[in-house]
C-alpha cells in the first residue's frame, strides 16, 4: 500500500496542489469587501415607477459589474472545477477528488499499521512519533 501512496501521490500532487490554490482564491475572491452603492446606483436598479412584478415572476434588480477581485470569482471557479480546460480538465479534477479519498484512507491505513506495530514490540506509550 505504501508504494501505492507514493506513487500516486506523485502523479496527483500537482493538480492537488493546483485545485487547492484556486478554491483558496476563489473563496479569497468571493470574501473580498464590496463597497456601499452610491444613491445613485441604487436608484438606477430600481424599477420604474408604475411597474408591478408578474404573479408568479421573481422580479429581481440587475445585477451590478463586479469589480476588483470579487469580478474573478467565476473565473477561478471555472479552473478550479476543471472546466476552463474543457473535458479532460473535469476529469483531471475529478480524479483528483477520488486521489485525495484514497491518501485519506490509504495514509490512515499505513499509520494504523504502523503504531500496532509499534504497540505490538512494545512501545504503546505514545501517539505519535518523535
Amino acid at each position: 500500500m505504501r508504494k501505492w501512496h507514493r506513487w500516486i501521490s506523485v502523479l496527483f500532487g500537482i493538480f492537488m496542489l493546483f485545485i487547492a490554490v484556486t478554491g483558496l482564491l476563489s473563496h479569497w475572491a468571493a470574501l473580498w469587501p464590496v463597497p456601499e452603492p452610491s444613491a445613485a446606483e441604487i436608484a438606477a436598479k430600481a424599477p420604474p415607477t408604475g411597474f408591478e412584478c408578474p404573479e408568479g415572476w421573481r422580479c429581481m434588480p440587475p445585477r451590478g459589474a463586479d469589480s476588483g477581485p470579487r469580478s474573478l470569482v467565476g473565473f477561478f471557479h471555472h479552473l478550479h472545477s476543471g472546466e476552463e480546460f474543457g473535458p479532460v480538465g473535469t476529469a483531471i479534477s475529478i480524479l483528483s477528488g477520488f486521489a485525495l479519498l484514497f491518501f485519506a484512507f490509504s495514509g490512515l491505513w499505513l499509520y494504523i499499521r504502523m503504531w500496532l506495530e509499534r504497540a505490538r514490540r512494545g512501545a504503546k506509550d505514545r501517539w505519535f512519533w518523535k
